[in-house]
This record gives structure tokens, C-alpha cells and sequence, in this order.
């Protein structure tokens, strides 16, 4: 894999990068503005704003060669890369892609920054120990291709219809990969073909899921068909074109496929672990208001829900090795790759389960400050209770107006009666203060 950034080529796109440098500084600029401005109108105003500087960007980016994006992509900082490479269309994805570093590579295509969910059909052939892609829209394609590797997205009916009918099979509607009974999830029909429903974790910036995925091995051929991309997916491909050898078959760009998954699985559980490190600093170190621990608690409830999807997904892919494995479907080596991917599995349930009880542990002492915060206010009236009881005493005893009562008949009485009040009030505090117990 070649990395565009040397010296000579940066200076040729020297202007392009300096007008999507700017365009970034203005999206982010108009976006700090956005979040401190409280006017719902001015809010809707700086919305197309940003909106504006976002299209200009997609805009500069479609007319610009790939080579350049790729070179402009490469010398953004982080931040300013995960923006931009959401705004690059999706059918020049790939070939930029392979122009990349492989760790701006992994860094672009495992955490998710851009997904598709458009119809698209991708055929794999082998060339030179290297996979081959071809975009497959339309039959015709088909018959002058010998793929190991028939990657269907989102296929529609009429699609799923003409590449199940080429290569003699029936390809299933992503749409129903729900049933979670083993023996609809993974199974051999008569005609020999090996049938695997399994979960591939998404991770995206504010949500997580599982997205099911239908697998069919059939002579010799692996057809995938699912409803969206999946970094998983992107990444092996981008590693099986780029590396001679990687995969020889349809079986082990499946195995490849497992053993990508949890590799990102455990890339997503070191996200976790950071970020309970941070919510863990906050909750440990400083006091807590009500506001700051109900936003704490949402963090958790985030973190909890993508751990407890891993430890779900890297499940579903213990199950569907185990099947592989059981029915002698892999030769010697493939058997012996499965087993170091459930060798890996087994260290990313320790993890998991060690997260959920960090994440308890996290849980209880927020709530803990909560209810520390809560008691604080009972205190509080507690104590004024406590405090207003002996002059209510005293008033309701000056309020009965006995004939002997002093006030009837003495001039002091009534400010007698409230120097009284005010004594009753300040002996109980100043004795309660002198035992400790406001303390």
C-alpha cells in the first residue's frame, strides 16, 4: 500500500488542501457558534450555514482526481479527516482507500465514518494470490467472471433474483436475517450448500447495532448479502487486494471475515475501556451535581450497550466457527486459523465481563453521589424542622391569650415572647453544632 505524502506531491495540491482546510474552519467555527447560541432562529440560520460549507466540500472533493483527495485526506489532522472523508462519494471510496497508510486506512474504515446503504452487487475474482473487484450492475457481467467471493448490499428482490438464478442458488432477503434458533441460523442444505446467519457489529459516533448477515457457501463460492456496509467488510476487502496471498477461496474470505470481526470487536472494547476511564476520573475526583451525574449515567448507559453488543457478537461468531468446524468443512490450515480466532474470542469475554463490572461499579457509586446530593436537601428541611418546632411551640402557647398571659397586660409582652422565639431557635442549632452532628 502506497502512502501518498511525500514532499513533491503535497506541494502540487498545496491550494487544493488550503481551500478544504478553510471550508473545515468555517463548518467548525460556525458549529462552536451553533452550540453556545441559545435562539432557536439564529440556530436554524447557522444549520444552513454549515450545511453550505459541507456541500461546497463534497463539491470540491467530486471534482478533484483520487489521487489528490487522497493526498488531501492524508495530511488533515484527525479530526478534520473523519469530517472530510464523510463528504467523498461512496463509488470512490475503495480506490482511495488503497492510495492510504494503513493505519489512516484502518483508522477511516474501522471506526465506521461512512456507510452505505445503497443497492450494489461486488463480485471477487483471485489475480495473482489478489482479489479483484468488479461492480456487478447488471446479469450480463456475470457470465464472464469466476468469482470466490459475491458480495450483495441491500439487493433488491429482482436482484437477489438474477444472481441467485446464474449461479443456481436462492439468495435470502437481508431483511428477515432475524431468526436467533441455531438451527435456522446455521445449516447444510441437501444440495451441499453451507447456510451461516451471523451478527457483525457497527459501531457509529452516536449509535451501535448489530447488522445480520447472511452468508451461503456454495462450490466453492461465498455469497454475502446483507442490508448496509460494514467497516468489516470494507476492510477485508482492502486487505485481501492489497496483500498477494491473503485468501485463496470463499472459505477463507469467511474465516478472514470472523477473524476481522473480532478484531473489531476488541478495537471497540478499548474505546470502552477509554471512556469509562474518563467517566471514571469524573466520578472519582470531583463533586458531582445532579445534572453532571444524570449525564454521567447516559455515558454508562452508552458504554454498557455497545459492551453487551459485543460480547453478543463475538458469541454469534464462536457459534457459527463452532458449526464450521464440527460439520470438517476447513482444510488443516483453515481449522487451525478458526481455532486462533476462538483462541482470540476467549480473551474478548474477559474483557467483557470485566467491563460489566467496572460499568456496575461506575453505576452505583453516580447513583451513590445522587443520593448523596438528595440526602443533603432532606438535611436541610430536616433540620428546619427541627429548628421551627420550639417557637411554634411557644407561639401557639402566647396564641391560646390565657387571662394571666403576659402580653394582655404588660407592655414588653410581645417582644418578650419574640426574643424568646429567636433564643428557642438558636439553642437547639448552636447545641447541635457543639455535639457535631451538623457537621
Amino acid at each position: 500500500m502506497s502512502d501518498p505524502t511525500n514532499t513533491t506531491d503535497a506541494d502540487i495540491v498545496k491550494d487544493d488542501l488550503a481551500e478544504v482546510q478553510n471550508l473545515l474552519a468555517r463548518h467548525r467555527l460556525v458549529e462552536d457558534v451553533s452550540r453556545r447560541q441559545d435562539s432557536g432562529r439564529h440556530g436554524v440560520v447557522e444549520n444552513l450555514v454549515q450545511r453550505q460549507h459541507i456541500s461546497e466540500l463534497r463539491h470540491l472533493f467530486a471534482r478533484l482526481p483520487t489521487v489528490t483527495v487522497a493526498l488531501i485526506v492524508s495530511a488533515l489532522p484527525e479530526e478534520d479527516r473523519l469530517i472530510a472523508w464523510k463528504e467523498i462519494a461512496e463509488e470512490r471510496i475503495d480506490s482511495i482507500l488503497e492510495l492510504l497508510s494503513e493505519d489512516i486506512c484502518e483508522d477511516l474504515v474501522g471506526d465506521g465514518h461512512h456507510t452505505s446503504n445503497k443497492v450494489m452487487v461486488n463480485a471477487f475474482e483471485l489475480h495473482n494470490g489478489r482479489l479483484s473487484q468488479i461492480t456487478v450492475d447488471r446479469p450480463v457481467l456475470l457470465a464472464n467472471i469466476k468469482p470466490i467471493w459475491v458480495d450483495l448490499v441491500a439487493p433488491t428482490p429482482r436482484v437477489r433474483e438474477w444472481v441467485g438464478k446464474h449461479f443456481g442458488l436462492e439468495l435470502p432477503d437481508p431483511e428477515d436475517l432475524t431468526d436467533l434458533e441455531a438451527s435456522a441460523r446455521f445449516y447444510i442444505e441437501d444440495n451441499g450448500e453451507v447456510h451461516l446467519h451471523s451478527d457483525f457489529l457497527l459501531d457509529l459516533e452516536n449509535s451501535s447495532r448489530n447488522v445480520a448477515v447472511a452468508f451461503i457457501l456454495h462450490k466453492d463460492v461465498l455469497f454475502s448479502v446483507r442490508t448496509e456496509e460494514l467497516p468489516v467488510f470494507r476492510l477485508q476487502r482492502l486487505r485481501a487486494r492489497t496483500q498477494p496471498g491473503y485468501v485463496t477461496d470463499g472459505t477463507d474470505v469467511l474465516l478472514d471475515l470472523y477473524a476481522a470481526d473480532a478484531e473489531y470487536s476488541a478495537d471497540r472494547l478499548e474505546d470502552v475501556y477509554a471512556e469509562l476511564e474518563s467517566v471514571g476520573k469524573k466520578v472519582l475526583n470531583t463533586n458531582l451535581t445532579d445534572d453532571e451525574a444524570g449525564n454521567i449515567l447516559a455515558d454508562i448507559a452508552r458504554q454498557e450497550d455497545l459492551n453487551g453488543r459485543i460480547r453478543r457478537n463475538v458469541l454469534d461468531t464462536r457459534r457459527a466457527l463452532s458449526f464450521l468446524m464440527r460439520g470438517k468443512f476447513l482444510t488443516s490450515g483453515q481449522l487451525e486459523d478458526a481455532r486462533q480466532i476462538m483462541r482470540d474470542i476467549e480473551s474478548l469475554d474477559g474483557h467483557t465481563s470485566f467491563l460489566f463490572g467496572k460499568i456496575n461499579f461506575l453505576m452505583d457509586a453516580t447513583v451513590g453521589f445522587i443520593n448523596i446530593n438528595q440526602n443533603k436537601i432532606v438535611k436541610l428541611f430536616s433540620v428546619v424542622s427541627v429548628g421551627l418546632l420550639p417557637p411554634t411551640l411557644i407561639a401557639s402557647v402566647y396564641g391560646m391569650n390565657f387571662r394571666f398571659m403576659p402580653e394582655l397586660g404588660w407592655e414588653y409582652g410581645y417582644p418578650f415572647s419574640l426574643g424568646l422565639m429567636v433564643v428557642s431557635v438558636i439553642a437547639p442549632f448552636w447545641f447541635f453544632r457543639k455535639k457535631g452532628w451538623l457537621s
